[in-house]
């Protein structure tokens, strides 16, 4: 795929200083990354992300979807020749999933389960204002 298939790459990039705290992390404490070698390696990595990500959209055309989806990532590897990281991708997906379902339900539990106070108690509340809310409405138009 050229540059202007794409459009301009030139603000695509990924942060330098996550790229070299994770190339600290992998790489041994006697051995050093030379900026250019990192910034290469920043480099291969967007052309990597752009790769796949074309061919999970040429997958998700054919489906005839418009909106890219885990499953046509997981298909773009398949059929790029990578699946030896399938394994470790069904992982953080699966994982993904859970923590998305947590948020989902921390969400929909909202203040009831985070007030500190049963359902009776916030009924109690709920009347007595609107009772206040009643007689101040009464009082401003006397």
């Amino acid at each position: 795929m050229s540059d202007n298939e794409r459009g301009n790459d030139d603000e695509l990039s990924l942060p330098k200083a996550t790229v070299q705290k994770l190339i600290n992390e992998m790489m041994p404490d006697d051995i050093a990354c030379a900026k250019d070698t990192r910034d290469l390696l920043i480099e291969c990595c967007v052309e990597f992300i752009h790769l796949l990500a074309s061919e999970a959209n040429d997958i998700c055309e054919k489906e005839m979807k418009k909106t890219i989806a885990a499953e046509h990532v997981i298909a773009a590897l398949k059929a790029l020749g990578f699946e030896e990281y399938l394994p470790e991708v069904e992982v953080v997906l699966q994982d993904h999933k859970t923590q998305q379902r947590v948020k989902d339900k921390d969400r929909k539990s909202g203040r009831l389960e985070h007030s500190g106070r049963t359902e009776e108690e916030l009924l109690m509340e709920q009347t007595r204002l609107f009772a206040e809310a009643k007689e101040r409405h009464q009082t401003q138009q006397n």
